[in-house]
């Protein structure tokens, strides 16, 4: 099921639309419709600009693009979880488990393993808020995966 599927928001529609690209092997694709709507977006929802940021980091390419889309879809889920903290619709706290793997791993990449090992002990610290299902898994075996690969020893066999 796409995220627009799930929710009726046109944006969103939009983004999924971007993502089945990326999905289908049309990176490149997938970056330039990503981009055309970071142009619109990008003094918008919150909500919005997180998820398109965050789709748009896995896009990349070049780790070093890839850091900078991971930390606006981050600073875009803190000015959500300030703006809008009771949200019912929006669980924030389900995003940044994946937030903050995602930008240890491409700090990592670059070569920046202080703050890569801050953001990988963040998100496991916020996988607590995580169900136990397939998503909340992957998730947590990610942050294993990373903290293994890494040699980041006093993070390796949290979850174990």
């Amino acid at each position: 099921m796409t995220v627009a599927s799930m929710i009726d928001d046109p944006v969103l529609a939009r983004i999924s639309d971007a993502l089945d690209l990326y999905n289908a092997g049309r990176r490149a694709e997938a970056r330039e419709a990503f981009a055309r709507m970071w142009e619109e977006i990008e003094a918008g929802d919150p909500f919005h600009r997180c998820i398109l940021a965050h789709y748009m980091a896995d896009a990349q390419d070049d780790p070093a693009e890839e850091l900078v889309w991971d930390r606006r879809a981050l600073e875009a889920a803190d000015k959500l979880a300030r703006e809008r903290p009771a949200e019912p619709s929006l669980s924030v706290l389900s995003l940044y488990p994946s937030l903050h793997f995602n930008l240890a791993d491409a700090l990592h990449r670059t070569g920046d393993d202080v703050a890569a090992r801050k953001h990988l002990e963040l998100a496991r610290i916020a996988s607590d808020s995580l169900a136990d299902d397939g998503y909340g898994q992957m998730i947590r075996h990610g942050i294993e995966r990373l903290a293994a690969r890494t040699k980041f020893e006093r993070l390796a066999g949290a979850f174990t």
